[in-house]
């Protein structure tokens, strides 16, 4: 059983891949494989409504999205991480989950059943709203959302100092455990 985890920051070594690494650590600890992705270096364009996928079963677009699709499509899991730039997710993480969404709802709906969450990293604000509209990404696939201690975010500015945010990273490691829970009870 696999979880992809992809970060949105354009940061390969930032805050959000901390965050994300912390993540897939619990998972691998309780049993599952974990592989975290990265949109650090692409530029991934936003969806053109061609409804191509729908009759090729991938997007259009060549920029790196249909390898990264290809490795959620066959994993029992998918979570997101992002850092909040002035208030909302970055353009890129938002451009991959609509386009994801689109090529699953447009095909067979393979996201629907799986597993995950948005996790969110910022310096101060702009996080809860930032979640919440990740969100709408999960619930719309018919994914499976599991709870944590807290919201699934973290505060930090400088590069490692999400690792400091000692309820920040308890809340998203516990709730990497639920996640690999819910996967190990639907997958018996």
């Amino acid at each position: 059983m696999k979880v992809v985890l992809l970060s949105g920051s354009p940061k390969k070594e930032g805050n959000t891949m901390q965050a994300l690494t912390a993540c897939a650590k619990t998972l691998e600890k309780n049993g599952l494989e974990a592989e975290v992705l990265s949109l650090a270096g692409k530029t991934i364009a936003g969806c053109k409504a061609c409804n191509a996928c729908k009759k090729t079963g991938k997007c259009a677009i060549d920029d790196g999205l249909n390898e990264i699709m290809a490795k959620i499509k066959d994993a029992e899991g998918f979570i997101v991480g992002a850092p909040v730039y002035f208030g909302t997710a970055r353009g890129e993480m938002m451009n991959a989950i609509q386009r994801i969404s689109m090529v699953s709802y447009g095909t067979t709906r393979w996201l629907n059943g799986k597993v995950g969450g948005p996790v969110v990293v910022a310096r101060r604000g702009g996080l809860t709203s930032t979640l919440q509209e990740m969100l709408m990404f999960y619930f719309i696939n018919g994914m499976v959302v599991p709870g944590s201690t807290y919201w699934n975010i973290l505060f930090g500015g400088a590069p490692g100092a999400v690792m400091e945010d000692e309820e920040g990273v308890n809340t998203i490691t516990n709730f990497a455990e639920k996640v690999a829970d819910t996967i190990k009870k639907l997958n018996v």
